[in-house]
């Protein structure tokens, strides 16, 4: 059910280069964050809460997201990019998935 509301989703969101796509993963453990340009098919920014310990830190999952949001809106803005088009990746808009939003808004970052 999640990939078909993830393919519903993805027929209207597009990244560009001025412009890329914010996709986030949730494992059961962590939230991972892209920011890609789907004109060339190339990952611009990445991050992940398993491989970077600081931002997860023992911390609860939703805290760890919240981390992996502003950090990678701060890679984001070191690299000229400002606003990007949100993608859920078939996830609801909740819990982790909102608090990774919320911490790359915090950091920078419009959508």
């Amino acid at each position: 059910m999640r990939v078909e509301r993830r393919m519903r989703v993805r027929k209207k969101v597009f990244g560009t280069p001025a412009k890329p796509r914010f996709s986030v993963f949730r494992s059961n453990r962590y939230v991972y964050g892209q920011l890609i340009d789907d004109t060339t098919g190339k990952t611009l920014v990445s991050l992940s809460g398993g491989l970077e310990k600081k931002l997860h830190g023992g911390k609860p999952k939703i805290w760890g997201a919240f981390e992996v949001g502003a950090a990678l809106a701060e890679i984001a803005k070191k690299k000229g990019i400002t606003t990007v088009v949100f993608d859920r990746n078939g996830y609801k808009f909740h819990g982790r998935v909102k608090s990774c939003a919320e911490g790359a808004r915090k950091g920078g970052l419009r959508f």
